[in-house]
């Protein structure tokens, strides 16, 4: 049955276990890896798109034939911003159900052990209370901006539920707030909101701009959660077992995040500090601003002794150096 085996002894608790992060590539799932292997984890298991395709099943179901993995951190997916997401609306609901479909059932049929599942905050509704608890999960309609990818992400928190539920199947269902860090994409077309503005900032900058036009009024109010703050949860997590899981997550749902947030405005004057820009910021108001607000609520994550360690300002200029450096060595 559900929630009545122990991980004190299982695979899940040793330094050998067979883990399979899907994903490693991405700005989360190079945050695990760099987390797992911190913590002499021996036996990971990775492959690039080039070696397996997510969205083929004959080749994810070879794969774990053949792999058995013991844990499986499920973090590739098709993300992007507001701008990405109003362009590829297919993309972002195919390729999302068709990567999650095809690992959640090959790792139940497989013998996986646990399998943690990376969704987002945009599942919740557009007009959610704020903070954001589990339990607001469809509750109304979401943000029209990114509904394909929540609704993607939805019907693989559903799947996971279903398959605990159906087959124990253990599974456990993170929705972090923003996140950022080393490794995201920078790219102005399909980023996300920070790692866009560090961009902007740095390029005026660079090019002596007087001033940065952002899209949006710069009124709505965002959370963000360094991405290795992420990876150290999922990280403890996987530590807990499986009936602390249960007591402590709604149906196997919980938030990740730092239970604060600022405008828009705020983050790009933050952002101009920490890059140096002493231009004029502008605001384009025919440009949608998406979701009001989005704070998620991490009480249940706080009961069970987890917060987030990484002050914003820190970690955005640690992201401004690594993307620095990056950008002048091209």
């Amino acid at each position: 049955m559900p929630g009545t085996r122990s991980m004190e002894n299982s695979a899940l608790m040793r330094k050998d276990t067979k883990l399979y992060i899907a994903g490693h590539t991405g700005l989360v799932g190079s945050a695990v890896l760099r987390a797992m292997r911190n913590e002499g984890f021996s036996n990971l298991i990775v492959r690039t798109r080039e070696q397996l395709d997510l969205t083929r099943q004959a080749e994810v179901e070879a794969f774990f034939r053949e792999e058995r993995p013991d844990v499986v951190i499920l973090a590739a997916a098709k993300v992007g911003g507001v701008g990405a997401n109003n362009r590829y609306p297919a993309d972002f609901i195919g390729i999302n159900l068709m990567i999650q479909t095809h690992v959640i059932d090959a790792a139940y049929r497989n013998g996986a052990e646990r399998l943690i599942f990376l969704g987002s905050s945009c599942i919740y509704p557009r007009k959610a209370p704020q903070p954001m608890k589990e339990e607001h999960l469809l509750t109304s309609p979401l943000e029209p901006t990114n509904e394909p990818y929540a609704v993607a992400k939805i019907a693989g928190v559903t799947m996971c539920r279903s398959y605990y539920r159906q087959y124990g199947f253990d599974t456990l269902n993170l929705q972090p707030t923003n996140l950022y860090g080393p490794g995201d994409n920078f790219d102005l077309e399909t980023s996300h909101v920070l790692p866009a503005l560090i961009r902007k900032f740095h390029e005026a900058k660079e090019q002596r701009k007087p001033f940065v036009t952002l899209w949006g009024s710069g009124t709505p109010r965002r959370e963000f959660l360094h991405v290795d703050d992420l990876a150290d949860a999922v990280l403890f997590l996987l530590r807990q077992d499986s009936e602390t899981l249960d007591r402590a997550s709604y149906h196997r749902l919980i938030n990740v995040g730092v239970g604060e947030d600022l405008s828009i405005a705020d983050l790009a004057t933050l952002i101009g500090e920490s890059v140096g820009y002493e231009g004029e910021i502008r605001y384009d108001t025919s440009k949608p601003d998406g979701t009001p607000r989005k704070l998620l609520d991490v009480s249940r994550l706080h009961s069970l002794g987890w917060t987030a360690t990484t002050p914003l300002r820190e970690g955005i200029e640690a992201t401004y150096r690594w993307y620095r450096d990056r950008s002048h060595g091209r």
